[in-house]
């Protein structure tokens, strides 16, 4: 996609402007709600078509996560978060991928902007303190100074450290692969970049499985056993 070009607000909602960063959003935000509801409309005992699939993902991400923590209880806690990061991530990513995506008015991959990135790190980080809280109680803060106050300095530059690195590593490989898809589609629209766009939908793939395994492994450190 050409950045910069649609920069403006498509419209405006009283005084609050909307731009397509957030109508892309709220369209993979949309979708998602949409299969949910349709998948667990007529829960049957025995799950076909939508359902099946549906608890496929979730039993998967959910065994997943379980083999991370310590606790099953930890797991079952911040699966659906989990697993919320990893299907708008995973949609996100592949949004680009939509032929002529970086010619639609209105439309970008909103992974592809470090505000969403840096957004998606920030619910990590807060939830990793939040479930160490939860289990630990105020004995959490003991890690911060772990094993000697000396290291108080370390540990905090940690803490800031793992939401920028999630931030970056994100941003950075998805905004990069747009940039190239948009230049090939300028020199030879829906030829040259095929190949590129093959290998994209695994890309997109493993950074949505990469963010996610980093973020429960972040709160799993955090509720585990050993604070």
């Amino acid at each position: 996609m050409i950045f910069g070009m649609w920069d403006s607000p498509l419209f405006y909602l009283g005084p609050i402007p909307v731009d397509h960063l957030i109508v892309t959003e709220w369209v993979i935000i949309a979708f998602i709600g949409i299969i949910a509801m349709t998948a667990t409309k007529n829960m049957q005992m025995v799950p076909r078509g939508l359902q099946n699939a549906f608890e496929a993902i979730i039993l998967w991400t959910y065994d997943f996560f379980t083999q991370l923590m310590d606790k099953e209880s930890v797991a079952k806690k911040w699966a659906p978060l989990l697993t919320s990061f990893f299907l708008f991530i995973l949609l996100s990513n592949y949004s680009g991928l939509i032929p002529g995506a970086a010619r639609i008015e209105g439309f970008q991959p909103p992974t592809s902007n470090w505000n969403v990135t840096m957004t998606l790190a920030l619910i990590t980080f807060f939830s990793v303190h939040i479930a160490g809280f939860s289990e630990h109680g105020g004995h959490y803060l003991h890690h911060f100074v772990s094993p000697s106050w000396a290291m108080l300095p370390l540990n905090l530059v940690e803490e800031v450290a793992h939401p920028l690195s999630l931030t970056v590593r994100l941003f950075g490989n998805i905004f990069g692969e747009e940039m190239v898809i948009a230049y090939l589609l300028f020199m030879a629209p829906f030829i040259v970049p095929s190949a590129i766009m093959g290998l994209s939908l695994l890309l997109g793939a493993i950074q949505a499985i990469v963010f996610t395994i980093l973020s429960a492994s972040y709160i799993a450190a955090a509720a585990g056993e050993g604070h």
